[in-house]
């Protein structure tokens, strides 16, 4: 057990790191990538998942596929925690790394960047504030991204690495816009505690209301229902 949740910490540390490091070519003030777009960052997300999958094999990354597979019988449920924490640890300290990387960057940002657009570097936050909606939408995409990787793992383990990163960029592509598409309480919650935490300069509000409900929430709900679905309709 102690071997996979160090894999649950590395492989989640190695996400952020590609994940948050992309949001920091694109927003920070000087980097040799800025502006490139969400198309770049989404796709770095997806193939930097892929790599870690390579790399860890059959990790969660995410408390709510933990929690989907404790549902499923995939992983014991006594693994559910201790897989919650890793995963929040190795988000929280990717971050971290990310920040000692782009330390000068972040420098070079204060007072030409705005504040907001690099408090998002680290979480996940909408455009447009409406949190029974953005509830649902993270919910609904935490569904379908869980369903289809329980799915791509039924049919096609073989090949889970890679279907894991397109679907990373499908569901973001197409589902992303409102929200940020978190469905990882990891992914969220970590990196915007390491925003609170690291001395950047200029900071705004880091919006915990939002973050507790929203991606810290609803990806569970998703999983829920993804670990139904499976079951229900996939057979597992």
């Amino acid at each position: 057990m102690l071997h996979n949740i160090m894999a649950e910490f590395l492989g989640t540390a190695l996400m952020i790191l590609f994940g948050v490091g992309v949001h920091c070519d694109e927003v920070l003030n000087k980097t040799k990538y800025r502006g490139s777009g969400h198309l770049f960052a989404i796709t770095t997300w997806g193939f930097g998942i892929t790599v870690v999958l390579f790399i860890f094999g059959g990790v969660c990354l995410n408390p709510a596929m933990a929690l989907a597979q404790a549902i499923l019988g995939m992983i014991s449920w006594k693994c559910f925690i201790p897989y919650c924490v890793a995963e929040f640890l190795g988000a929280l300290c990717g971050a971290c790394i990310v920040y000692v990387m782009y330390a000068d960057h972040f420098k070079a940002s204060e007072g030409v960047v705005d504040p907001v657009a690099i408090r998002n570097i680290f979480s996940t936050n909408p455009n447009i504030r409406n949190l029974p909606r953005n509830f649902f939408v993270e919910a609904f995409a935490t569904f379908v991204f869980l369903s289809s990787v329980l799915g791509i793992a039924h049919t096609s383990e073989e090949i889970l690495p890679i279907g894991v990163g397109i679907l990373v960029w499908a569901v973001g592509m197409g589902l992303g816009g409102p929200t940020g598409f978190a469905m990882n309480q990891a992914r969220d919650l970590g990196p915007r505690l390491a925003y609170t935490l690291l001395p950047i300069q200029n900071k705004t509000d880091n919006d915990w209301q939002y973050g507790l409900l929203v991606p810290g929430i609803a990806p569970f709900v998703g999983a829920v229902c993804a670990a139904l679905f499976a079951k229900g309709f996939l057979g597992m």
